[in-house]
């Protein structure tokens, strides 16, 4: 693995397909931590993904090696006090390869100023990941908060990071 290149590119109509098959892949991980099922079709809820590349405000981000997709990145609320990083997938067979790192930095890289980002708890790799990096980009100036998830009472809270870039 040590070997990929990764290329970050904002998403383009070619890239819908791709994308929404990493959308699947991403929702399915997702699933062990934050539960739900797939719909009778086998999809699951897009609306955030319809956003990401339909809407001014957001920002949706592919990230290849040559021709392989290796994941995505949604980024939300350009014009707010603070963007939010929605969405963000790395395929299995990219994981503990330093990928994530690399593309992330970049795409917060290119929307200096203030950040959000949530995670859940249970993902154990997930929280390690995200401390590493707000502390990348403010050192000790982040913060950490619990809230919780809207319309899901009984959902374990989400966990939000914020730092600001320079």
């Amino acid at each position: 693995m040590t070997d990929l290149h990764a290329t970050v590119r904002p998403v383009s109509a070619a890239d819908h397909p791709a994308l929404e098959r990493l959308w699947l892949m991403f929702r399915h991980d997702m699933a062990e931590f934050q539960g739900g099922l797939p719909s009778p079709d086998a999809t699951y809820h897009s609306g955030r993904l319809r956003s990401a590349v339909e809407d001014d405000d957001w920002a949706a981000y592919l990230f290849t090696s040559g021709d392989h997709p290796l994941g995505f990145a949604l980024v939300r609320a350009l014009s707010g006090p603070a963007r939010v990083l929605n969405s963000f997938f790395v395929v299995r067979g990219a994981r503990r390869s330093g990928i994530g790192t690399t593309v992330v930095r970049e795409v917060i890289s290119r929307h200096p100023g203030p950040w959000q980002i949530a995670f859940q708890d249970a993902n154990t790799a997930a929280v390690a990941f995200w401390r590493s990096v707000a502390t990348h980009f403010a050192g000790d100036a982040w913060t950490e908060e619990r809230r919780h998830v809207p319309a899901r009472p009984d959902a374990p809270p989400d966990v939000w990071i914020s730092f600001t870039t320079a």
